[in-house]
């Protein structure tokens, strides 16, 4: 069953800061509508991403529920833990651990070394009789996989034997059964990606991240856990393997002749050691020990102790003997091939092409200021072309992008628009501003649009408003401020309190003239209305008297009559 990619993005918690494109030594992240996605075809699952991601976008994918489901469906399930958790729990009696891993519920516990002692005794064999030219240890997925992707050149010479999970893994299911399940414990995120890709071997691969969790959920403390043996033995000078140089240690036991031990941790060493070597200038054989971590797999990406790396070694030193044991397993021989090629690099008309389209287009655009997360503007062109970028990763095009739409927008509002600093200087400003404040302005913004350093208190009679607003951090705003022979409409404002100020300015001078003309002819019209209203009330007063008069005389008249 394919299963998810063990590394990959919340998106909704990515917040397009481009540092894991900054930090992932291999680019193999893709942008897509301002989010990080990671591509699993040229990851080689480090951990760097995941480790420098500041908003924890950057997960790893968690196995427990598929582990727990694996214990309820196989009788036989057993735990391969790496031996870096002497480490990861310092002063853990290892009795105590394989117990509390029993106590989870797993078959039995083993120890990832005696795999590795597998490994060394092959290896050993096989160094014995080499050819000049370098040789290169597979135990490191993260190394194997950079190798296969990034330098194929390479790929025959890694050792042809896969990696000690994996031989520790086949040694259980031969001794126990083939129906017995193995689970990796160790602290590396690159082991999830070894065991999806190879079947038959390791079933599952948890980190000690997610060890940690699980005895947590079980209320399990490994340290006071029920002892029990390591099964089906303890490892010795195998044990040694998650140090730099370790597996190194372990070949000095066996005769090898003239074979050159190197060792190299980190992959930043690596990367350096690899690059311009020519193999075929080597004298003898060299053997290359290389591990991603930086001293080891102590300094895996999946560790969660807080201690130094010499705290970790001695730890692991400590429980590792120096012992060459007869090696009961055999290890797993296997031909790496390398992976699928890389994007072919774009000719020259793309890359101009592509700068062009994040406005770079002379040599001195190229910043090459690496806020885009590549290290210099071609090779983020580069993506572009490959999809794996956005223009707007580029922070000096959205830069000049934003000015050009703030300039647009500055030049074409009616009011007079000016932006100045906390001493009064003028930052920015339109045209109409400088109209509005007169000829000379208007001069010298002639000569220097926009009116940058300006002294805005030479310019408008009233500029300690904006000293007032800038300040206080409140706003201010008045319908009709007279300035020469002028109304004008004002506003003030802070953009940032106590360091930047703007305004704009409108003259209404014209339009307070026709609101005073209206106002006034109103006010005669409703002068002549009243005039009128009480005319006709008067009027109306007279009549109605007359009336009444009438009136009562026929009343009077008619009750006479009637008498």
């Amino acid at each position: 069953m394919n299963q998810q990619y063990p590394i990959y993005t919340e998106k909704n918690d990515c917040r397009d800061c481009y540092k894991c494109v900054r930090h992932c030594p291999v680019k193999a992240i893709k942008i897509e509508n301002g989010r990080a996605a990671v591509i699993p075809e040229r990851c080689i699952a480090c951990g760097l991403c995941v480790h420098t991601c500041p908003a924890g976008a950057k997960k790893v994918r968690n196995d427990l529920t598929r582990t727990k489901n694996l214990l309820e469906r196989h009788t036989k399930v057993v735990a391969s833990i790496a031996p870096s958790y002497v480490s990861e729990w310092p002063g853990i009696d290892p009795a105590a651990m394989a117990g509390a891993l029993k106590q989870l519920g797993f078959s039995a516990a083993s120890e990832t070394a005696l795999g590795a002692e597998a490994v060394t005794h092959a290896l050993a064999r096989t160094l014995e009789h080499a050819r000049p030219g370098l040789h290169i240890s597979t135990a490191c997925p993260v190394v194997v996989d950079h190798i296969r992707k990034y330098r194929p050149e390479f790929t025959a010479n890694l050792t042809p034997l896969l990696s000690p999970m994996q031989t520790h893994a086949n040694l259980l299911k031969k001794q126990l059964g083939p129906d017995t399940a193995v689970v990796f414990i160790g602290p590396c995120i690159a082991k999830k990606c070894e065991s999806d890709e190879f079947d038959g071997f390791t079933d599952i691969a948890l980190t000690f991240k997610e060890l940690k969790a699980w005895f947590e959920e079980r209320g399990i403390d490994p340290y006071a856990a029920q002892p029990a043996d390591f099964e089906p033995g303890k490892a010795q000078h195998g044990a040694i393997y998650p140090l730099a140089g370790g597996m190194n240690k372990t070949l000095e036991a066996y005769p090898l002749g003239s074979v050159e031990l190197l060792a190299m941790s980190g992959l930043e060493a690596i990367f350096q050691t690899l690059e311009n070597l020519d193999t075929a200038a080597l004298q003898a054989p060299v053997f290359l020990e290389a591990l991603a971590c930086p001293g080891g797999c102590i300094g895996g990406p999946q560790t969660t102790a807080r201690q130094a790396l010499l705290a970790g070694e001695l730890a692991v030193r400590k429980t590792s003997s120096s012992q060459c044991p007869d090696a009961t397993a055999v290890a797993v021989a296997f031909t790496f091939e390398p992976g699928p090629p890389p994007s072919s690099t774009p000719a020259e008309s793309e890359i101009r092409a592509a700068l062009e389209r994040v406005g770079k287009f002379r040599i001195d655009d190229e910043l090459n200021c690496g806020g885009c997360g590549y290290e210099t503007c071609r090779n983020f062109a580069e993506a572009l072309i490959n999809n794996k970028a956005e223009p707007d990763m580029c922070l000096s095009y959205l830069r000049k992008q934003a000015q050009k739409k703030a300039n647009a927008l500055l030049h074409s509002i009616p009011s007079g628009v000016v932006i100045a600093d906390a001493s009064l200087r003028v930052i920015e400003c339109n045209e109409n501003f400088a109209r509005l404040a007169g000829p000379e302005t208007v001069l010298g913004y002639e000569a220097r649009p926009g009116l940058e350093g300006a002294d805005l208190r030479k310019i408008l009679p009233f500029a300690q408003l904006f000293d007032e607003v800038n300040r206080s951090g409140k706003k201010y705003r008045t319908d009709t401020l007279r300035f020469e022979e002028r109304l004008l409409k004002v506003t003030i404002f802070p953009i940032e309190p106590g360091k930047t100020v703007g305004g704009t300015l409108l003259d209404v001078t014209q339009t307070e003239y026709r609101r005073e003309h209206i106002a006034r002819q109103a006010r005669e019209v409703i002068e002549k209305n009243m005039a009128t209203v009480q005319d006709i009330a008067c009027r109306l007063g007279e009549h109605m008297a007359d009336t009444e008069i009438l009136l009562r005389s026929i009343a009077d008249d008619y009750a006479d009559a009637s008498e």
